[in-house]
């Protein structure tokens, strides 16, 4: 038995022995390394796919040891993309891994995003990104899988998977179809759909009061994120199921496509 056989040969039981072969010949990347992006790499290495490439530029702290499956002791301070390399490659030697050490920017987005893949897994924060991200991926016809906001939630089984254009109560994500539809000129028709799946969840989020005591009420506070010292918190349960949805997502997507 060889050893990708011995690995991995139970999935040819749920998807079959094309799918995985195709899973094995295919390229995913997954832009934003955190606490959904993290998972969901560690679910696409471990589902066999092929090829993986990873895009972030931050590094490891102790704050994203609650959510982070890279974020170990032994791991702190090393580029979010190398740690998570070298655990794939403890994981599947075969799987032929890129880390690229970088934010998407204005100057970086096209030549990252532009390389490709069979599918974009977007599980980065930024507003102005993530509706690049969709709309690059879209013009160049490269499957695109969003995730939207998973700060502030403690329930995972709320998780759920919706056209960009069905999800509710997400911010993050509706901020995104606001700029899709003003900048991009994405269509404002109710009737129609975006074609970008989007991980959201429609749970009422948490917000921390000045005193960080969690409530529902929404402070009136600029840029508050998953990451920083004054924002949303987050707990693995939601962030973990957020990245297995958005890699399950992008194994359906290529499974169409082969």
């Amino acid at each position: 038995m060889s050893d990708y056989a011995e690995k991995f040969g139970t999935l040819t039981r749920v998807y079959g022995e094309e799918l995985c072969e195709a899973l094995s010949q295919s390229h995913v990347c997954v832009v934003g390394i955190g606490g959904v992006g993290s998972w969901a790499v560690e679910s696409l290495v471990r589902s066999g796919i092929g090829e993986i490439t990873l895009v972030d530029g931050d590094t490891i702290a102790r704050s994203n040891m609650n959510r982070q499956i890279h974020t170990l002791e032994s791991t702190l301070g090393q580029a979010k993309v190398s740690a998570m390399q070298a655990r794939i490659a403890d994981i599947n030697a075969d799987c032929r891994c890129h880390a690229v050490e970088h934010h998407i920017d204005d100057d970086n987005l096209r030549d990252i995003l532009e390389r490709g893949y069979d599918c974009v897994i977007d599980a980065i924060d930024s507003i102005k990104y993530k509706a690049a991200i969709v709309y690059c991926c879209k013009r160049n016809k490269t499957a695109v899988v969003m995730t939207g906001g998973a700060g502030g939630l403690i329930d995972p089984t709320k998780t759920e998977v919706a056209d960009l254009t069905r999800t509710w109560n997400d911010p993050l994500a509706a901020t995104v179809r606001s700029r899709l539809r003003h900048k991009y000129g994405y269509t404002r028709n109710p009737k129609r759909s975006f074609g970008v799946p989007c991980v959201f969840s429609p749970e009422q989020q948490r917000y921390p009061d000045r005193k960080g005591r969690p409530g529902y009420c929404k402070p009136g506070v600029a840029g508050l994120s998953l990451d920083c010292s004054f924002g949303y918190g987050s707990v693995v349960s939601v962030t973990a199921s957020f990245g297995f949805a958005a890699s399950a997502k992008a194994i359906e997507l290529i499974a169409k496509k082969k």
